[in-house]
């Protein structure tokens, strides 16, 4: 292991055989090391947040994930599609705490138009011009293609012109069809995920990468995930980050499967790996909110240079029974304590009064 640790140390991409390698270390300590010393020397010792609210605008879905604990059906009692109004109720809200980014995602709505998202994004960029709407995910892409009779690369090109500028991870999982065929329902499969962010890096979308372990995956389909997003960001380098997180059990039927919760150890070699694989994305984000606040500072010390959102907002996760908050004073005494600097960022990780992070 060591001899692995030390070639990327050097700036040599290890292999997904090497990878494999690590995941059966049991030295999370030497791991850490490794991949808090290359963090450092991508990005010294700043750690960046970001100012940002989740707005989901409708939980009405027809994906039926078996992972989901948020989604409900058309007629379901506690089913909701925000308005306009409502949406921009939030988004003042934000602005007034000096928030820079709105995460705005929802379910497949059946009966929704593609006209309804376009003029959403026009109209909110119009209030709104400081704020970035990093919106929607490959499935929400997917699902507006077959509702509209459209191809993906389409629906990209429609939103890019209503004022659509960035695109968050979402419906990835774990990039594995074996993985995925274990999980249940999923709204999307491996190749349509990635052909969607290709689309997007292709046409100046630039979007992050998520990976969402700990249920029924393998290490090895973990390391086919990893592989997937370092072997895309080599060809297109739209991702501006990447964030593992893990699956939460509560409240789903995918859940009712998983003995155990996966633990915070399992957690942190996860992230020190994908710091150690991904050598071709620059930002690797920690978890506080699936982890808490206790292991989202100690990922800064396992490969982590960002710590994302204080989110004003929170409701996919806290579906599942996980809710942890924190404000932007918790946030920079988090990183204060830790001995990092923080600072604030936008949603393309340049520094707010600084210089660009990518």
């Amino acid at each position: 292991m060591v001899r692995i640790l030390g070639k990327a140390d050097k700036g040599v991409r290890i292999s997904p055989d090497e990878a494999r390698e690590l995941f059966q270390s049991h030295d999370l300590l030497l791991l850490g090391r490794y991949a808090n010393m290359i963090a450092r020397k991508k990005n010294g010792k700043v750690i960046s947040y970001v100012v940002d609210r989740n707005i989901n605008y409708t939980n009405i879905c027809i994906g039926g994930c078996h992972f989901c604990a948020f989604s409900r059906k058309q007629d379901a009692s506690d089913a909701y599609l925000l308005t306009y109004d409502e949406i921009e109720q939030k988004v003042s809200e934000l602005v007034l705490m000096g928030g820079t980014q709105v995460l705005l995602q929802g379910g497949l709505h059946p009966t929704l138009p593609l006209r309804w998202y376009t003029e959403l994004i026009s109209y909110m960029k119009k209030k709104f011009p400081d704020i970035v709407f990093h919106a929607f995910s490959p499935p929400e892409i997917l699902h507006l293609a077959k509702i509209s009779g459209l191809t993906p690369h389409d629906i990209i090109k429609i939103l890019r012109e209503a004022g659509w500028e960035s695109m968050p991870g979402g419906g990835a999982e774990v990039l594995s069809e074996e993985a995925r065929l274990k999980m249940g329902k999923t709204k999307i499969s491996t190749k349509e995920w990635l052909d969607i962010m290709g689309h997007c890096h292709q046409q100046g979308v630039g979007t992050t990468a998520t990976m969402m372990f700990g249920h029924v995956e393998t290490t090895e389909n973990r390391v086919e995930h990893l592989n997937h997003i370092r072997a895309l960001q080599d060809r297109t380098g739209g991702f501006r980050a990447f964030i593992p997180w893990i699956f939460q059990p509560g409240n789903n039927l995918l859940g009712e499967r998983i003995v155990r919760k996966t633990s915070a150890v399992d957690y942190l070699q996860t992230l020190a790996i994908s710091r150690i694989f991904l050598d071709n994305v620059r930002n690797i984000q920690g978890s506080w909110v699936t982890m808490g606040e206790k292991i989202g500072q100690l990922s800064l010390f396992f490969g982590a240079n960002d710590l994302g959102s204080t989110m004003l907002e929170e409701n996919v996760v806290a579906a599942a029974g996980c809710v942890n908050q924190l404000d932007e004073k918790d946030m920079i005494r988090l990183i204060n304590d830790a001995g990092f600097v923080p600072i604030k960022r936008d949603t393309f990780y340049s520094y707010q009064g600084g210089d660009n992070a990518n």
